[in-house]
């Protein structure tokens, strides 16, 4: 296994990626859920975000436990890899099947102990499976390896909206648009017993426990280890919380901005094809940085780089029409697309740069969706910011963690705990939101669940600094660090 030349196991990896596309499934599904039980519940906006809350809350607390049952007993070199992660996928079909109950007994506190125990089950497949991708072949290759599941993990994104979309409100004329919490058992049952075939298939799969050695080695340096020493681990931990809290802000509100009058009072049956266009934006960005995987010359590069993200969004738009949606609003957005095309060009392959350029990007698309006078164009700009935060969590991680060196393994375990930001931002956000309630009028000529985007504009703000400022610090500890940065996801 520690040889250089080991070849990726297609076949065991195939098996790993099933799991990184339901990741994505679920994680979309939670924006249809979100106005769905707003409208059931009677929930102010901010209460509806206790979904995100839920979801994202659970991935901290599990990362929590199972840092602290492994200062005791280390789970991976005792049960291996692929039990561990079949009793994740095992203890998120328990979560699905709570649904059942949740929505026989009408209770809101009782979907959130679903979704949170869902939550809890993907927190340990993402402790397993994103470290088992990277070890699944040739060291050199294991990033590009994470980068390819993220594509798949943006995939399952992009379909899981339209797909909980169809089966909860039916398709074209057929549509139904007053909504009762029973038509949401099934699709819950199915994933449940879905998330069980995989979790059996898993544990009967040829996938083997990576090599032992490597785990043995990161407790050297336990009683050395301090964050407080690596400002470019803290500073990237606030990214990490940020960059996550951001991809979920920007969606989990837009329901509640598309209700509004002033952007045409969107319903509940018609948001699934602006969530799939948003997680879209995402899969095009991982999709065009997956391209820098293949070994291509310049000239095909260049061209894939234009090629694949028009495959992408064919992808969107061919899903929308076969769920029976009309997007011909959405023609518009390869001007977007261009511009994300351009800016990636521009970043290359540098971490920092292309973080620096993206954050930049991302916050004046939030500029211009808040200052366009055309409501009509200005939720583009909102969107489009999936398409400059697709690229970051790679960038991120790779900056937080230089330097480290045995300490690497420790310090991406406080990286994952801080998707805790996917929980918290959309709270805030979704609190400014609520002042619509007691004050109407808005401020600055637009609503407040309007002008609630600063909170993703600030986000990328501090992301694009982040991208700035942390070559700084690695070059000050000596460490010269222009690496690849190809996409990837949480």
């Amino acid at each position: 296994m520690s040889s250089e030349n080991v070849q990726t196991k297609w076949g065991q990896f195939i098996s790993l990626i099933i799991v990184f596309f339901f990741w994505g499934f679920v994680g979309s599904a939670n924006d249809i859920l979100i106005p769905v039980f707003k409208k059931v519940f009677t929930l102010s906006q901010v209460q509806s975000q206790l979904v995100a809350w839920a979801f994202y809350a659970a991935y901290f607390v599990g990362s929590v436990i199972f840092f602290l049952v492994s200062t005791k007993v280390d789970v991976l070199q005792k049960f291996g890899y692929k039990k561990t992660l079949s009793a994740g996928l095992l203890l998120s079909a328990v979560g699905s099947f709570l649904f059942i109950p949740a929505a026989t007994m009408e209770s809101f506190p009782f979907f959130l102990t679903a979704l949170f125990t869902v939550g809890l089950g993907f927190s340990i497949q993402q402790i397993v499976a994103n470290p088992l991708a990277i070890k699944m072949g040739s060291p050199q290759t294991g990033a590009h390896r994470l980068t390819l599941a993220g594509g798949i993990n943006s995939f399952g994104t992009t379909i899981g909206a339209i797909l909980l979309g169809i089966a909860l409100f039916g398709m074209g004329d057929n549509k139904n648009t007053s909504l009762s919490l029973e038509d949401i058992k099934l699709p819950f049952i199915i994933l449940g017993l879905a998330f069980i075939a995989v979790a059996i298939f898993m544990n009967f799969s040829k996938i083997e426990d990576p090599a032992k050695e490597e785990e043995e080695v990161v407790k050297v340096a336990h009683e050395k280890f301090r964050i407080s020493d690596y400002p470019q681990l803290y500073l990237g931990m606030l990214g990490i919380f940020i960059y996550v809290g951001t991809e979920v802000t920007i969606i989990s509100n837009l329901p509640a901005l598309l209700h509004t009058a002033e952007f045409g009072n969107v319903l509940e049956d018609a948001i699934a094809p602006f969530i799939a266009l948003y997680w879209g934006s995402l899969m095009i960005g991982r999709w065009n940085g997956g391209v820098n995987v293949f070994n291509t010359s310049n000239l095909v590069n260049t061209a894939l780089k234009f090629i694949v993200p028009a495959v992408a969004f064919g992808v969107i738009i061919g899903a929308n029409i076969f769920a029976a949606h009309d997007v011909s609003a959405f023609y518009i957005y390869p001007i977007w697309i261009l511009l994300f095309i351009a800016v990636s060009f521009v970043g290359g392959k540098n971490a920092g740069k292309t973080l620096m350029l993206f954050g930049i990007s991302g916050l004046l698309m939030m500029v211009a969706g808040l200052v366009w006078p055309d409501p009509s164009i200005a939720k583009f700009f909102f969107i489009s910011g999936g398409l400059f935060l697709s690229i970051m969590w790679p960038s991120i991680f790779d900056l937080a963690i230089a330097g480290l060196g045995k300490n690497t393994g420790k310090a991406s375990s406080f990286l994952i705990m801080m998707i805790l930001g996917g929980g918290v931002i959309p709270l805030i956000q979704g609190s400014i939101c609520d002042i619509d309630l007691t004050s109407p009028g808005g401020i600055f000529g637009i609503t407040w669940t309007h002008f609630s985007y600063i909170v993703p504009l600030i986000g990328f703000a501090y992301l694009g600094f982040y991208g700035f400022y942390c070559p700084k610090i690695l070059k000050r500890q000596g460490i010269d660090h222009n690496i690849q940065s190809e996409g990837g996801g949480h």
